[in-house]
């Protein structure tokens, strides 16, 4: 039985999850890794810790963070050279202290972008990513995945979207035309807070998932309504014939029966 749940990254979903999960009566503990963060996170009802995974150890100011029932990992990859060398070995350390405080579940927060593009894509389809990021999360998924002392589920979110965060953000630094043709394989972070919850309910573990709108408009329709809504300039775009990615989040929805509250990311900018 789950009572205490350790969230590792408590940043723009690790922090309102905390809070999600305070409200139905588990003990949260969040790690951040600024001290500047600890209070706020005192202040909502979290248990407060600073933590950094290196490639080799952990700082940390107190190793009661692992004393827990579920560690939900919400740590992405960053932005600098070798990525996909580093993080897989960051994941590693964390594997070797989860398995020392033997924690049973793990909830690993991994991402679309683990796909190479294809058509329509399911869990158990080769992957293939070109982007550093993608070939580090799908090492990091294997490092947990193959672990036998604990239980782990991995999530692949789609793009994220909600939460004040501008809908067409992913157009401020493109300077180029876009293929306005490819699909959007976007969630909100309100259906990401209720999967989490849901999986934790139905006690689900040792499964992978995609996380993802079940609604696909194309890259053009959403990004001409986000920058309408949003006040970014339009983007150009162009009608290609390059292939594209569909993400399939249909094992998600039948097997906790999910029910999304934005089936399609055009949803969020009804105004």
């Amino acid at each position: 039985m789950i009572k205490t749940i350790s969230i590792l990254g408590c940043g723009w979903l690790g922090f309102p999850l905390a809070e999600k999960l305070i409200a139905e009566g588990f003990k949260v503990k969040g790690s951040v890794t600024t001290l500047s963060k600890l209070q706020r996170m005192q202040k909502a009802g979290i248990w407060p810790y600073q933590l950094t995974v290196g490639t080799d150890h952990i700082e940390m100011n107190d190793s009661s963070f692992f004393d827990t029932d579920l560690v939900i990992v919400s740590i992405p990859p960053r932005r600098i050279p070798y990525i996909e060398q580093v993080y897989p070995k960051e994941i590693r350390t964390l594997g070797k202290m989860i398995e020392q405080h033997q924690v049973p579940r793990v909830l690993f927060f991994s991402s679309t972008s683990v796909y190479a593009e294809g058509g329509i894509v399911r869990e158990e389809d080769v992957y293939l990513p070109d982007k550093p990021s993608g070939k580090a999360l799908v090492l990091a998924e294997k490092v947990l995945l193959r672990n036998n002392n604990f239980r782990t589920t991995v999530l692949r979110f789609g793009g994220l979207i909600g939460a004040e965060r501008n809908p067409a953000r992913f157009l401020i630094n493109k300077k180029e035309a876009i293929d306005g043709s490819k699909p959007v394989n976007l969630i909100h972070q309100d259906d990401c807070l209720s999967i989490v919850s849901e999986l934790i309910r139905y006690n689900v573990w040792g499964e992978i998932f995609n996380a993802c709108c079940p609604v696909h408009p194309t890259r053009k329709e959403f990004y001409l309504r986000a920058s309408e809504v949003s006040g970014i300039p339009t983007p150009d775009f162009y009608e290609g014939n390059e292939s594209y990615k569909i993400v399939d989040s249909s094992k998600l929805i039948e097997e906790i029966n999910f029910q999304f509250k934005y089936r399609s990311p055009m949803d969020y900018l009804k105004g």
